[in-house]
């Protein structure tokens, strides 16, 4: 994985020579891990020799990077390597999630390892939690996930399932049919067990024990008719679906931007994307046009509620144009968005 520029990059603020050798030791060991990587035998050649594969067969053909982490115990330690050498060194590996959660606890986060096309590997970390962590949705997202324990923490595990019917899966889902998630009680998750999930059916959620679960975890999610969905555990109804391909979800948060920004010079951008092949993509598109600008938002929303495809779009659309439509609303885009979301 190349090096990217880092906010830290300038520390130690006023020794030069230091930040050079800094930069030198992270540029040395990225390059060894790329040649790693790239061998005949590395991790990114293996993942490339399965962009083609269905997410099973991917799956089964990268399973050894799972249970032989020879591999990842000589990455960690080069990068600890680095940070012993001087602890301002940022190891050539992207992090993600973290923070600061509910409660003021450590949010989940972990590091990218490897990525190629629909193939991610991934270190996930959750930590422990000084109070009770509140209730997670349940996510379930087209592809596979295979997910060793290296350390569970003392944590418990909550499976969860959802029945899906091969029309949906090719993208005739509706949220008015889709079907409850059913949850399985809580069990003590186990170091050392491998779980394998065909996500568009299974999910989980952790409940942290006393000690950080640490997991090594690989997923293949190619590009999905079907959409992201999140249900409510306790309940198990349906509260959100959104697009699964990653481009448009990548568009989809660059439009929320973009609305909060106050851009209506970009007003194109969203009408392009309410004809995107992903139906959750096309109505996020246009509730976000409609807040941003509600009479440029009329004339693609009359086009949708009209003749878009699939049926909860567009009967979404029908209901959003009447009330666009009636005096009292006019001008109030951002609160009919709402209304109508």
């Amino acid at each position: 994985m190349p090096v990217s520029a880092s906010r830290h990059d300038h520390f130690p603020r006023h020794d030069g020579a230091r930040r050079d050798t800094i930069r030198t030791a992270v540029a040395r060991v990225d390059a060894a891990w790329t040649a790693a990587d790239t061998a005949p035998d590395g991790l990114l050649t293996a993942i490339a020799a399965q962009a083609d594969a269905a997410p099973a067969d991917a799956m089964a053909a990268l399973r050894p990077w799972l249970t032989d982490r020879r591999w990842l115990e000589r990455r960690l330690d080069s990068a600890l390597a680095l940070l012993r050498a001087d602890p301002f060194a940022r190891p050539p590996l992207r992090a993600f999630g973290g923070g600061e959660g509910a409660g003021g606890d450590p949010a989940p986060g972990g590091l990218v390892l490897a990525e190629r096309g629909h193939v991610r590997l991934t270190l996930r970390v959750w930590p422990f939690a000084s109070s009770a962590p509140p209730e997670t949705p349940a996510i379930f997202v087209p592809g596979r996930t295979a997910i060793h324990v290296l350390a569970s923490g003392g944590a418990q595990l909550c499976q969860h399932h959802v029945a899906l019917t091969p029309a949906e899966e090719a993208g005739a889902f509706t949220a008015s049919a889709a079907a409850p998630c059913q949850s399985d009680p809580p069990r003590p998750l186990r170091t050392g067990e491998t779980l394998d999930l065909d996500t568009a059916r299974e999910g989980f959620t952790l409940v942290p024990g006393a000690h950080d679960t640490l997991l090594l975890e690989l997923t293949v999610q190619p590009p999905s008719p079907l959409p992201i969905r999140s249900y409510d555990p306790a309940t198990g109804h349906l509260l959100h679906i959104s697009a699964s391909r990653r481009d448009s979800s990548f568009r989809a948060m660059a439009l929320t931007l973009l609305r909060h920004l106050g851009r209506p010079d970009a007003v194109a951008l969203f009408e392009v994307e309410t004809h995107s092949q992903d139906f959750a993509a096309r109505w996020h598109a246009m509730r976000e046009l409609i807040a941003l600008n509600p009479t440029a938002a009329h004339a693609p929303l009359a086009a949708m509620a009209a003749d878009d495809p699939h049926p909860e779009v567009r009967a979404a659309a029908q209901a959003t144009l009447a009330l666009l439509q009636s005096p009292p609303l006019q001008g109030r885009g951002s609160e009919t968005c709402q209304l109508a979301g």
